[in-house]
């Protein structure tokens, strides 16, 4: 995640219920910080969800760019493995937790259509289109069925958001979802339309963030959180290059069933809770890192689904070409450069000029294909007459 995570375009984030208090305002009980002080102006971004939202798109851009390195390393891989356990997970929470207002209205559905199902059909058919010409694989074949390398996102963003009221009416809805995500896991006759296997795996994540509230943000944004998320994502480390040889990586993708990946079919719902613990105390942990003010990439927080799509070529480029096979990479001081590389790749990405580039494809105005609102139609004629009245009083 319209970009990534802001899924109502361009306008600014509606303000929670009235019992919870707003982003970046603390509660009552809580003694106010600068950082935590509204923005002026009366924006109401708050800028850590802005931050955490870029600095979880650059660790995908990492990964991503250490997948075909990591073979090479155990330790590398056991890496790829921690930011794999929590970095999508960060973007899926936070997604949720701007999803909870979401309900049928036109003027949503509409955005929902124009920012994310558009953006799915433009770059499922891009992606494929682009293998056939710098891969000179012309049998490569486009289906809007099969979700191609970044695409699946967008197809769960689409089913998640569509099904939030629902999620939103039900009693236990956490519980719930865990239960239809342990239940895929099982079931490999889903098959591979549309993604659906990390469709209803990720799902879980999205339903705790609809279920989360500014202060349980605030929670894990404590000094004695960031120092015990130390020892614990060293202890992550260790057990990620403990379990190297020991466990397969495609368990943290999501996107297979337990028996697809050559276990039993209990070994399914017993890894969806334990990945699920697992997530979450990274995720924790991540978020505890993440800074409160303004920082010079804030900003970029609201450009976080350009840097995810469009990062994909380049680094699908480098695959197909062999740079990733260059012998200067196969070291520390290889991994790093290619680290580097992928955050400022995916940080220019991120920027306005990139955005104004790239928004018809993104967040594409379509006004001509939906029919105009009553209820819209009703507040523009309101709006239009009121204006009219105070101009003739000034008269």
């Amino acid at each position: 995640m319209t970009n990534s995570l802001r899924p109502y375009g361009n306008r600014r984030t509606p303000l929670p219920p009235a019992q919870s208090p707003a982003p970046g305002v603390p509660s009552p009980r809580t003694k106010t910080r600068q950082s935590d002080r509204p923005a002026p102006s009366g924006k109401r971004r708050d800028a850590f969800f802005d931050n955490a939202k870029y600095l979880a798109i650059v660790l995908v851009a990492v990964g991503h760019a250490w997948e075909p390195l990591k073979g090479d390393s155990r330790t590398l891989e056991a890496a790829y493995t921690v930011v794999y356990t929590f970095h999508m997970p960060a973007f899926i929470i936070i997604s949720g937790f701007f999803s909870r207002s979401f309900d049928m209205r036109p003027d949503r559905l509409r955005r929902l259509v124009t920012g994310v199902a558009v953006p799915y059909i433009v770059f499922e058919t891009a992606y494929p289109l682009f293998k056939r010409f710098v891969d000179d694989d012309p049998q490569q074949e486009i289906s809007l069925l099969d979700p191609w390398y970044l695409t699946w996102f967008l197809v769960a963003l689409f089913v998640w958001r569509l099904t939030t009221p629902i999620w939103n009416a039900v009693r236990h809805p956490l519980p719930l979802a865990l239960g239809i995500a342990m239940l895929a896991s099982v079931t490999p006759e889903i098959g591979d339309d549309l993604d659906l296997q990390r469709v209803l795996q990720f799902l879980p994540y999205f339903v705790l963030g609809l279920c989360m509230r500014p202060e349980h943000f605030h929670r894990v944004r404590r000094r004695s959180v960031r120092i015990a998320s130390v020892p614990v994502f060293a202890v992550a480390l260790a057990v990620g290059w403990w379990a190297v040889p020991r466990m397969n990586t495609a368990w943290f993708y999501h996107r297979d069933a337990a028996q697809e990946l050559g276990a039993p079919w209990w070994v399914g719902p017993v890894m969806v809770l334990a990945l699920f613990g697992c997530s979450l105390l990274l995720t924790a942990c991540f978020f505890a890192w993440v800074p409160r003010r303004r920082m010079w990439f804030t900003a970029l927080g609201a450009g976080t689904l350009y840097g995810y799509l469009l990062h994909g070529f380049v680094v699908k480029a480098g695959d197909y070409q062999g740079w990733f096979e260059h012998s200067a990479l196969r070291g520390p001081l290889g991994w790093t450069a290619v680290s580097v590389l992928a955050v400022v790749l995916v940080t220019l990405l991120c920027t306005k000029p990139v955005q104004r580039v790239f928004r018809f494809a993104m967040e594409p105005r379509m006004e001509w294909a939906f029919k105009r609102d009553a209820a819209e139609l009703a507040r523009e004629r309101e709006r239009r007459e009121k204006r009219e009245t105070r101009e003739k009083v000034s008269v």
